[in-house]
């Protein structure tokens, strides 16, 4: 039953593959903007992307959570990945106490203290079941982003240090999922908690996108400038 019901999904993949390299590129950028201009269109309150987008990055650590005290195992997940998580979340949490105070502010907050968390599992309680040979992506991946916030930041009435604070925690989040990526390419197989939780990673990174695209969009780049 379950086979015949992923028949046609397991054929679209199949056409997919058969097709050049320009054909998949054209279609990748199609799943894109599709998406994007739907949201536009649909959605009149874009500031919601944003909060939806927190929100499903929390439900994606309650997954681990529950992984992580139901199975007692740590095997799959990216200590590093969790670590550059909860940098972005401190400094994103910072700027938003002094610049917002919102319900962005609460999310932010929760989603903290659950990857602490998490990094405290996998760190002392379940440390055996870590298998860090794997997770050997550097955490210098960090180094760029600040780089780039100190000149690639948002133009605001805000004080310059917040404004680069936000943007290093932008540009971090971007990248936080790269180790967690690389250990399952290292392992070649994929966990059904950890697909879930990068499922997650992946939809709230583009609702995050759509929201700032969106926005300097509305803004005819002002934002930025």
């Amino acid at each position: 039953m379950g086979r015949k019901r992923n028949a046609p999904l397991n054929k679209l993949f199949a056409w997919v593959r058969r097709q050049s390299t320009k054909v998949k590129t054209f279609l990748a950028v199609a799943c894109v903007i599709c998406p994007l201009v739907a949201l536009k269109l649909l959605v009149h309150d874009h500031n919601q992307f944003f909060v939806v987008s927190e929100a499903v990055h929390f439900a994606g650590i309650l997954v681990l959570i529950y992984k992580l005290t139901t199975q007692k195992t740590c095997s799959g997940l990216s200590l590093k990945t969790q670590e550059l998580t909860a940098i972005f979340l401190a400094a994103r949490l910072s700027c938003s106490l002094f610049m917002e105070g919102d319900i962005h502010t609460v999310l932010d907050f929760v989603t903290l203290v659950s990857t602490l968390w998490v990094v405290y599992m996998i760190r002392f309680k379940l440390k055996s079941t870590y298998i860090v040979e794997l997770d050997n992506m550097p955490l210098y991946v960090a180094v760029p982003s600040a780089i780039l916030a100190i000149f690639i930041h948002p133009y605001t009435q805000h004080a310059r240090i917040g404004r680069i604070l936000w943007a290093f925690a932008v540009y971090l989040e971007s990248v936080s999922v790269l180790p967690q990526l690389r250990m399952m390419q290292n392992m070649k197989m994929v966990e059904p908690f950890t697909a879930n939780y990068v499922f997650a990673l992946g939809v709230a990174r583009f609702l995050g996108c759509a929201h700032w695209i969106i926005k300097v969009y509305d803004s005819a780049g002002g934002i930025c400038i």
